[in-house]
């Protein structure tokens, strides 16, 4: 059955992004870039991000000049990204731009994924757009040994404890690891 999962990394004072809405932070914390492969969701069928995060990874990726780096990173899976922009696709990349509500385009993300995952990898408005409709079943976090002084929130919304159910909590590396069931 298919599960829509938010998985992402998050600052020790939540945040996901700094205020230029760079991930540089993730990538400075020593042994960021010997990730535990029992982390990211393995069952993914569609990727779901907000542009902010789209647009970063295509520049640090540098994958708008190398665009087969996309497959690498993405592989054939479709990406969709909730945008009200007008935002570049790297030659190749399976990638759908849609502006409005989650609620709106959750039947095209389901049938996308058929009976594997939908995983929303970032921004905090997206995530709680599915937590709005009652459409997350599942809340990742990797809490990185870092803070920032402002940026991108995890979830600018009030989620009461009721809707949380710790399943999961381990230490992966220099990380710490949170898994939650969000209930009904």
């Amino acid at each position: 059955m298919t599960q829509i999962i938010f998985d992402a990394a998050v600052t020790l004072n939540g945040f996901l992004a700094d205020e230029n809405h760079s991930l540089q932070w993730l990538f400075d914390v020593p042994g960021a870039g010997e990730p535990d492969p029992g982390l990211l969701p393995q069952n993914v069928g569609v990727h779901v991000e907000g542009a902010n995060t789209y647009l970063w990874v295509l520049e640090h990726e540098n994958l708008m000049a190398e665009p087969a780096r996309w497959q690498e990173l993405y592989g054939a899976k479709p990406t969709y990204v909730f945008t009200h922009r007008q935002l570049p696709i790297p030659d190749g990349a399976n990638v759908k731009l849609l502006s409005g509500s989650v609620a709106e385009h959750l039947p095209e993300l389901r049938r996308a994924a058929g009976e594997a995952d939908i995983w929303v990898l970032g921004g905090g408005e997206l995530l709680g757009q599915f937590l709005d409709i009652n459409a997350l079943d599942r809340l990742a976090l990797t809490i990185a040994p870092a803070t920032l002084a402002g940026g991108a929130a995890l979830l600018p919304r009030t989620i009461g404890s009721e809707k949380l159910e710790l399943t999961e909590a381990r230490q992966a590396g220099p990380f710490a690891r949170l898994v939650y069931r969000v209930k009904p």
